[in-house]
């Protein structure tokens, strides 16, 4: 395979905090990569070096394949939101589209086209101000894919979709021979898609051929051999101390690189890995929640003329746990929003109904939109306890940080405590999951499954949601929502099975209805005489033209499916398409149906 990527000796440093020093390493053509790394230690400036937005350090090397074409996702995608989806993307696509000619040029309209259909974004003449955060991700996703490069990288490229669209990228990437570097955290999606892990620990790079799993497996490994080696070198440094200290003599020029070597072993003998993690043994209590925790009758919200909750009935339980999810825009978010009594504080829908919240109640609801951080306050600002700062990953150097230097991931880390620390007794997490890297969503959802209270939660994350909640509401959009009891995986599969059965009975159906025609079409011929009697000369006439009209036809139809899969038609006459031969199978079965009668007379 031939080597995509050669990176030697880059660095980078935000003040006193170094990220990584002088690392290396090699990606082949095909490796599929996901790189994984504690919040702050420089994922996403690692990456943004790699694709040309920033600048290491220390200088260094790399260096990709010559005329290799290279796409890169970041978490936020800027664009123009006075623009349309397919102007956003056509006007942000110069470094793919310069120089094309116009087949290749329609042949990428066609398939950006393809790409916002299957991400369920159907009319391209939307204005990017008023899409959603998903279907913005969405946009540049398409960008990307529609590209075609042989090397993508992707920063948390799953980060505010729905489900669907994950999926849709998991099943694409997965049959993709492209070459993949990504930082992720849905652990589904990395072992679906890739086929290395990709560790940046302590300023080293080490790397994992296999799944998530085996990551695990082996990264354990690895520390077992290191403090191993390290147990080992202490007992040489024990048998050199004694010799240094019962051997006066020893220190002479002759014995000069003895204890040099002993200075060395020193400071081997002190290197014991270990890895902080979140500690969530100070959350674990909350406040007493009574019998009634949130009753719901008949609730019923719209907005203008949309529809986001219609005639919902709960009444939510002491202790259950609850998962939510639906497409991006179904009134997930919204929904939370009038649990918690939210929604008016700033928005002028119309709710109907009823809701009452137990007097015990204590809601804790760390929603999508984080927290309103002054920039300027410092961590201790936020949260004025050491001890349980230091719990979360925030050491003694960090706590007069400012907020606007803290990653992504450590103000999500940062918001998450001052939620858990009021010690609520339902706790509301919507898209807890973004921004927090592997290990501490694991530490997550340890304490989530020994929280005593009562757990509702959004997320995309289908990990997460497997092995936290009881149920699901499903929302289906125009303010549907159904009741699902089992596992988000088990609900995929019931979905899989249904729409197969659908599948199934549409044919069954289908075949039916020709039968029927077919009888019908019997019913209507005289039966046929002893002798059947000769066609007249204009049903003959009308036969023979029948028969050319269905010859022409069949031509046409073929002459348009070539087109429409040669992938040269730009989008209007790409519509244009599509319905013409819609027309030719209506006007084929008429045809041919007469042409039966016809047939029948002779």
């Amino acid at each position: 395979m031939a080597s995509y990527l050669q990176i030697e000796n880059i660095s980078k440093s935000y003040g006193p905090k170094v990220l990584f020093e002088k690392i290396g390493f090699n990606i082949n053509e095909g490796d599929k990569i996901a790189l994984i790394a504690p919040n702050g230690t420089g994922k996403t400036s690692l990456m943004r070096i790699l694709a040309g937005k920033d600048k290491s350090d220390s200088g260094g090397k790399i260096m990709f394949l010559k005329d290799i074409q290279i796409a890169f996702l970041e978490q936020e995608y800027t664009f123009d939101p006075e623009k349309s989806i397919f102007d956003q993307i056509m006007s942000s696509s110069t470094d793919f589209t310069a120089g094309l000619d116009q087949e290749h040029l329609w042949e990428y309209e066609h398939r950006v086209v393809k790409f916002l259909t299957s991400f369920s974004l159907s009319n391209p003449d939307q204005k990017m101000k008023e899409l959603s955060g998903g279907e913005v991700k969405r946009v540049a996703l398409t960008q990307m894919l529609a590209s075609e490069a042989e090397f993508f990288i992707m920063d948390e490229p799953t980060n505010h979709l729905d489900i669907d669209a994950i999926e849709f990228l998991e099943g694409y990437l997965s049959r993709s021979r492209c070459t993949l570097l990504m930082v992720t955290h849905d652990r589904y999606f990395l072992d679906r898609v890739c086929n290395t892990v990709m560790e940046m620990d302590h300023g080293a790079i080490y790397t994992y051929k296999g799944n998530y799993q085996n990551f695990l497996e082996k990264r354990e490994e690895r520390i077992a051999n290191y403090n191993a080696e390290t147990d080992k070198v202490r007992n040489i440094l024990r048998r050199e101390l004694e010799w240094i200290r019962s051997t006066p003599c020893a220190r002479t020029g002759k014995a000069r690189y003895r204890i040099n070597a002993f200075y060395d072993l020193k400071d081997r003998a002190s290197q014991v890995y270990t890895q902080k993690q979140v500690s969530m043994e100070a959350m674990k209590g909350s406040t007493r929640l009574g019998t009634k925790i949130i009753n719901c009758k008949d609730l019923s919200f719209h907005y203008g003329e949309a529809c986001y909750l219609d005639g919902f009935t709960y009444n939510f339980q002491r202790y259950e746990k609850v998962g939510i999810v639906g497409r991006n825009g179904a009134g997930k978010s919204t929904f939370l929003n009038i649990l918690t009594g939210r929604m008016f504080e700033d928005d002028p829908g119309v709710l109907t109904g009823s809701i009452e919240r137990g007097e015990s109640l204590k809601i804790g609801y760390y929603h999508q939109s984080g927290m309103s951080f002054d920039p300027d306050d410092t961590v201790l600002d936020i949260v004025n306890d050491t001890w349980l700062l230091n719990r979360f990953l925030f050491p003694h150097e960090m706590l007069n940080n400012k907020i606007e230097k803290l990653s992504g991931g450590e103000k999500r880390r940062l918001y998450l405590l001052t939620i858990l620390m009021q010690q609520p007794n339902l706790l509301i997490l919507d898209e807890p999951t973004n921004d927090l890297d592997i290990v501490t969503l694991n530490i997550l959802e340890d304490y989530l499954k020994e929280f005593s209270g009562s757990l509702i939660i959004v997320s995309h994350d289908r990990h997460f949601l497997d092995k936290l909640v009881d149920h699901l509401f499903i929302f289906c959009g125009n303010g549907v929502v159904k009741d699902f009891v089992g596992s988000y995986s088990e609900y995929r599969e019931y979905i899989k099975e249904y729409e197969a059965e659908q599948r199934s009975k549409a044919r069954a159906e289908e075949k039916a209805a020709k039968e029927k025609a077919a009888k019908v079409v019997a019913a209507t011929v005289p039966e046929a005489p002893a002798r059947k009697r000769k066609l007249t000369y204009k049903e003959q006439k009308e036969l023979e033209q029948l028969e050319m009209d269905l010859e022409s036809l069949a031509a046409e139809k073929a002459e348009l499916e070539t087109a429409l899969n040669s992938g040269t038609l730009p989008y209007d006459r790409l519509q244009q398409a599509s319905e013409r031969i819609g027309a030719i199978l209506e006007e084929t079965d008429e045809k041919e149906l007469r042409l039966l009668e016809l047939y029948e007379l002779q």
